[in-house]
């Protein structure tokens, strides 16, 4: 079975970012590859629509066989809010939060991004993951492309 894995705006922004290209690109072959289902949202696409044209037609040259969109929902709207009621992240960070509730309630097999401030951050993910569990929801992964492309690596 194919994975789910959410993509933030970063992710798809690396493909084009000297640091993060090498990464991005092994992953982005394994969605072209069908190994992997791209999950993006809504808030995805309004993002994409401030980034550079090359990100954006990039994206959009992706086989719709390889993506999966979900609609950023009134739940995950009042999850986010939780994240940032619980000061997981202050309130600059509605639109990462929106990401991970998302996520979680589209029940991806794990959310991958570059923002290492605000999402694949140690103490932000216990944070989402402990305001999940109080409020019945599972728990979410949450890695850096370098992180995923490692693991499979090792394999």
């Amino acid at each position: 079975m194919k994975q789910r894995f959410y993509f933030d705006t970063s992710t798809i922004g690396g493909i084009f970012d000297t640091e993060f290209e090498l990464e991005t690109t092994l992953l982005f072959e394994k969605v072209k590859l069908g190994q992997i289902i791209c999950v993006y949202s809504s808030l995805t696409e309004s993002e994409l629509n401030d980034a550079p044209q090359r990100v954006r037609e990039f994206f959009l040259s992706l086989s719709d066989d390889c993506k999966e969109k979900v609609e950023v929902t009134p739940e995950a709207v009042q999850l986010a809010q939780s994240y940032i009621e619980e000061k997981v992240v202050g309130e600059t960070s509605l639109d990462d939060c929106i990401h991970i509730a998302t996520a979680t309630i589209s029940k991806v097999d794990l959310l991958v991004s570059w923002n290492f401030k605000h999402i694949v951050n140690v103490y932000r993910i216990r944070g989402y993951n402990s305001v999940n569990l109080r409020l019945g929801y599972p728990t979410l992964n949450i890695h850096s492309p370098k992180e995923i492309v490692g693991y499979e690596n090792e394999e």
